[in-house]
């Protein structure tokens, strides 16, 4: 019996000692980054459970495990004397490149791991920095304040929950070109604390292959879908363009709808809805919300904005600055009328292209002439 006593006597003191010894006992069960930085110490919450890809892939560079990394970064604590590169008062705070230039990266990219219900909703959110859709790799940065216009572009995958006065004096620091600091600032370490069988059973290896076979056959069914729809429109448009009117210049126009609408003058504004498609039937881009929904392109940032999915204003004039072809077909057109115009390369952006057009591309656009400024 009196074994038996001093055995639990033992268990108990080792058990308080233990916790004791346990760094940050305060913190509920969950996987924390400890970011120790030369202008003090602050810890973040990850969200495995909501994003285990990202995570992982942020535990494994900061452990030093991650086996996709170039050779030169293999079996390092790769986080550890990496600087923040860039600093924005009232906006974030960047690092994570091991080149300190912002632009490099681990050796490799993943996709995006967008999840609705993590936001960048105030101070102290971290997010995958990119240069734009599938990017990721080991830069990120954290907010000094609620930035809304970031989400559903940058994967949040946790926050900072003690120390944020850390982030916020590193937030304020002088900066030179490029938002660079005048001073080094940089991430001593990045310590990974688990608390919990769930955050200690946690696999980055599994977590980060599962997760992306997962976004990669929900992607192949995405692109298999979207080339299913933009053939049927294509098929559409090839219709269309049989019984369309071929003018001198070399575009063509196919009335949908043709009324006794007012003719407006060479002087005049007009308000104009339009979707601009590729001969493939991809959409490039549309000014109307619906059309948009339709096609699985709606941006909700641009909806945020009074003028993003609304009637385009434009000259009724050969002057008008818009392509060639778009102008003149508007200008064979009354209020009301709805038109698709089939316009040939050489009347598009030609040989020069512009920003997702490739240079001697094609286009189809699908336009109304929703009414006459002043006169609506």
């Amino acid at each position: 019996m009196k074994k038996l006593n001093l055995l639990l006597f033992l268990t108990t003191i080792s058990l308080v000692f233990s916790s004791c010894n346990e760094k940050y006992p305060e913190l509920q069960d969950g996987i924390y980054a400890e970011i120790v930085t030369n202008k003090g110490t602050t810890v973040a919450k990850l969200h495995y459970d909501l994003t285990p890809m990202t995570v992982a892939n942020f535990i494994s560079l900061a452990e030093g495990t991650n086996t996709m990394v170039d050779s030169i970064y293999k079996g390092k604590k790769y986080y550890n004397g990496i600087l923040f590169h860039r600093i924005i008062k009232d906006f974030m705070i960047q690092t994570g490149d091991p080149l300190g230039t912002g632009t490099g990266d681990p050796g490799y990219k993943f996709p995006d791991e967008i999840v609705d219900s993590l936001s960048h909703k105030s101070k102290g959110i971290l997010s995958m920095a990119n240069s734009g859709p599938g990017t990721n790799g080991s830069q990120f940065f954290i907010t000094l304040k609620e930035t809304p216009w970031l989400n559903g572009k940058h994967t949040v995958f946790g926050e900072i929950v003690l120390g944020q006065d850390i982030i916020d004096s590193i937030g304020v620091a002088k900066t030179g070109p490029r938002d660079k600091p005048e001073e080094e600032i940089k991430m001593l370490e990045v310590n990974i604390i688990r608390k919990g069988s769930n955050a200690k059973s946690f696999d980055t290896e599994s977590a980060f292959t599962n997760k992306l076979k997962v976004l990669e056959e929900e992607k192949a069914e995405k692109e298999k879908a979207e080339k299913e729809k933009a053939e049927k429109i294509a098929a559409k448009f090839n219709e269309l363009k049989a019984t369309a009117t071929k003018l001198e210049s070399g575009l063509e126009i196919a009335f949908v709808n043709q009324g006794d609408g007012e003719q407006p003058k060479s002087t005049d504004m007009v308000n104009v809805n339009y979707a601009g498609y590729f001969t493939d039937g991809k959409n490039f881009d549309t000014n109307i919300a619906e059309k948009a929904k339709e096609l699985g392109t709606f941006d909700e940032r641009r909806a945020a904005d009074p003028r993003g999915y609304a009637p385009m204003p434009m000259s009724y004039s050969p002057e008008a600055k818009m392509i060639p072809g778009f102008k003149e077909g508007v200008q064979k057109m009354k209020v009301g009328d709805k038109a698709v115009l089939f316009i040939p390369s050489h009347l598009a952006y030609g040989e020069k292209g512009v920003g997702p057009i490739p240079a001697n591309t094609d286009l189809i656009f699908e336009l109304e002439l929703v009414s006459i400024q002043g006169k609506e």
